[in-house]
Formats: structure tokens, C-alpha cells, sequence
């Protein structure tokens, strides 16, 4: 899911919008006063406990325990707190941004599951346990994704509170747009047609991640790239090395692993760069999480 999309979410629910800092703040600016660890630790548990709400056990039961099977498998749920970072940042609060919030989570789970499938990236795992078509079946895998898609815009729509109509209705338009023919669809297209493929470009590549990923978090997925490459199933929490087996089309493979680091560098900085103008108090948690985002173990 959109990064930039995101962010622009939830700056659309009050005002603006932009960007993202590291995972052990001291590491990098040892001078800040601002708890990263402890920041994510209570966004989190405000986001996992939205979720537990928002998706309840009813009937019919099965497609419900599919849905929270892979919503509630963990996760940092750094989409989420993008959207609430950004929100704080230009004037609104962690209540007003919320809905927004679990909807980015909601429709990032849908393609998680759906990228596991069989007839897509075809995983064996997720977030450390067996993906959901492995538990429930590939047609209740589909359908609770396609649940977890709607019900992404009717929580959106039904449960936004102290926000001007018109602004939710942007809101909706702007993530309907990133995950559309334009968007994350575009890019997951390209990236099933590029398998296998040996003349790709930069381009191309990048092409993929702006859609697929989007703007704001192409650092995350360049390291993603990384990851894939460097580490075990059980520090991924997904199978290692899918990347290689299907050949697909990633940085490391077309600039190697150090260029590709470099890259998340740049991008990370050009990140920040869009944050100066903007209090640095409110802006010390998107900061932390390009920093985590770029520099992140799993």
C-alpha cells in the first residue's frame, strides 16, 4: 500500500501532508528527546486494538477468521502509524486519523493475502505463520481479502468523526486511486509480467515500486529487496529468498545489495528534507520511521 497515499489519507482528514525516522533513535541522533520505541510500542497497541474492534467474530464465521486471522497476525503497522504521524503533524489527532488508519491496514492485509496465493507469489508463510489460504482454503483466502478491501472504505466512510464530509470523501477517492489499475494494481501486474524477464531496467523497476509500494515508502522497499536476499524465513517472518526462485525483478538483483543500501539512503534523506519546514517536534515521528523503515532488521 501507498506510502505517499497514506500520508495523504490522513493529511487530507485535517490538512496536508507528507512524510517519515529509524529503528533505535539513538543510534542516529543520540542529542533527540523523542522515544521512538515507546511511540511505536503505544501506536501499535491504539492500532491493534482498533482492528480487534472493527473486525468482530460473526457470522458467517468462517470468512470473519479469515479476515482477522491476517489482520491480527501482527505486523509494526507502520502504514497505520504513518497515517497517524502525518495526521499530528498538520494539526489533527490520533482519534480522527484512526479509521484512516485501520483502513491503509486493512487493504494492505488484503494484499498480502492475496500476493501469497498460489497463483500469484504462492507462500508458504506470513508474518511467521502458515498465510491464510494455507489455513482457510485459497477461495476463503480470496474472499476474506476482498472482505477486508470493502469493508477498508466502509469503516473509512461510517466510522470518521470531527472531519468535514468532503475531506473524507478525498480521502477515499485518493486510497481508491493508489490501489486501483493506477496503483497498486499497475504495479503487481508489471511485477508478475517481469518474472523470469532478463532485459529490465531501472526504470521498470522503479515503475513497479511507485505503484505497487508507492513514493514514500521506496526506501522500505528497496530494503525489502535487501532483506530478501540477506535473511532467514525466521527473521523475515516470510519465506526467504521467493525473490531469487522466481526470479523477479528487484534492486539488488539489478545494482547489487550495496547500491541498492545506498539507494534506501538517498531516498530516506530526501524523506526528511521534506520535513523541515514543519515543527520538529510533530515531525520527530515520521522522521524515526524513515530512519526505522531504512535501516530495518525485518
Amino acid at each position: 500500500m501507498s506510502s505517499k497515499r497514506s500520508i495523504s489519507i490522513s493529511a487530507v482528514l485535517t490538512k496536508e501532508e507528507e512524510t517519515l525516522r529509524e529503528e533505535d533513535n539513538s543510534n542516529t541522533n543520540p542529542k533527540s528527546t523523542f522515544d521512538f520505541k515507546s511511540y511505536m510500542i503505544h501506536k501499535a497497541n491504539s492500532v491493534n486494538q482498533a482492528l480487534d474492534g472493527a473486525v468482530s467474530i460473526r457470522e458467517p464465521r468462517k470468512i470473519h477468521e479469515a479476515m482477522r486471522y491476517s489482520l491480527l497476525a501482527g505486523g509494526k503497522r507502520v502504514r497505520p502509524m504513518l497515517c497517524i504521524a502525518a495526521c499530528e503533524l498538520v494539526g489533527g489527532d490520533e482519534p480522527m486519523a484512526m479509521p484512516a488508519a485501520c483502513a491503509v491496514e486493512m487493504i494492505h492485509t488484503m494484499s498480502l493475502i492475496h500476493d501469497d496465493l498460489p497463483c500469484m507469489d504462492n507462500d508458504d508463510l506470513r508474518r511467521g505463520k502458515p498465510t491464510n489460504h494455507k489455513v482457510f482454503g485459497e477461495d476463503v483466502a480470496v474472499l476474506a481479502g476482498d472482505s477486508l478491501l470493502a469493508f477498508a472504505f466502509e469503516y473509512l466512510a461510517v466510522s470518521t468523526v470531527g472531519v468535514a464530509p468532503a475531506r473524507v470523501i478525498r480521502a477515499i477517492g485518493e486510497l481508491a486511486k493508489s490501489i486501483g489499475s493506477e496503483g497498486l494494481v499497475a504495479g503487481q501486474v508489471v511485477d508478475i509480467n517481469s518474472e523470469g524477464l532478463k532485459d529490465v531496467g531501472l526504470e521498470h523497476l522503479e515503475f513497479i515500486h511507485v505503484h505497487k509500494t508507492a513514493a514514500l515508502l521506496e526506501a522500505a522497499v528497496v530494503v525489502d529487496d535487501i532483506l530478501d536476499v540477506t535473511k532467514s524465513s525466521n527473521e523475515l517472518g516470510k519465506t526467504a529468498g521467493k525473490d531469487l526462485v522466481a526470479d523477479k525483478v528487484t534492486y539488488p538483483k539489478l545494482i547489487g545489495i550495496e547500491q541498492s543500501r545506498e539507494f534506501a539512503k538517498k531516498l530516506n534523506q530526501e524523506a526528511q528534507e521534506q520535513l523541515s519546514g514543519f515543527d520538529q517536534a510533530k515531525a520527530a515521528p515520521l522522521i524515526a520511521l524513515a530512519n526505522y523503515i531504512a535501516h530495518r532488521q525485518n
